[in-house]
């Protein structure tokens, strides 16, 4: 199933497959994530997405149960 992720402030869009991992799609966008340890537990890669919930997008994929997932980055200077 194909997903289209909405990636604001850029406001780019692309479509993903369910189970995608968030980095490569935000790869695959053009769009810059930053990373850390790549393990979920330093925060640096923190998404907001559209519900309000915050994830890390370095252990996060394309979830199946949407036709469009918006996502909203935010840059920490710290990173």
């Amino acid at each position: 199933m194909t997903v289209r992720v909405h990636f604001l402030p850029d406001n780019v869009t692309v479509d993903a497959e369910v189970g995608e991992p968030l980095l490569d799609v935000a790869d695959r966008a053009g769009v810059f994530i930053p990373t850390g340890c790549l393990m979920g537990s330093c925060f640096a890669c923190a998404i907001d997405i559209e519900d309000g919930d915050t994830i890390r997008a370095c252990i996060s994929s394309v979830p199946p149960e949407r036709e469009q997932l918006t996502i909203n980055l935010f840059s920490d200077p710290t990173w």
